[in-house]
């Protein structure tokens, strides 16, 4: 394991979070799945061990000192996030991995798609 490289990615996916507000997920998953070889539940898992520690914290307080972060609206998405999260954990764990791959591709896609056509 090579402690450098995932240190760059962790950095990486901050920069790229930060910058357009994406979680780390969109970019340390893929990474973790082809640069890294894991399987995508190990991956998935592993970003989200990533988030438990408050790791959006500075970027976040970078936004809300600029008038650009609702507490109060952020406060109940984290209720929701904490709910869903198990959900959404529970419900990948019996989905097979080659699966989950094409739908986190899919979703990627879509979502790509929609913010590039759509207004």
């Amino acid at each position: 394991m090579d402690i450098i490289s995932f240190i760059v990615l962790g950095v990486l996916a901050g920069a790229v979070s930060g910058l357009v507000g994406i979680g780390g997920g969109l970019v340390v998953v893929p990474a973790l799945v082809f640069l890294f070889g894991f399987s995508q539940h190990q991956a998935q898992g592993t970003t989200l061990a990533m988030m438990v520690p408050p790791i959006g914290l500075l970027a976040a307080w970078t936004y809300y000192k600029a008038g650009n972060a609702d507490l109060k609206v952020a406060g109940f998405l984290c209720i929701g996030f904490f709910i869903g999260g198990l959900i959404g954990a529970k419900t990948a764990n019996v989905i097979p991995t080659g699966v989950l791959k094409k739908v986190f591709g899919a979703f990627l896609l879509i979502v790509s798609l929609r913010m590039i056509f759509w207004k």
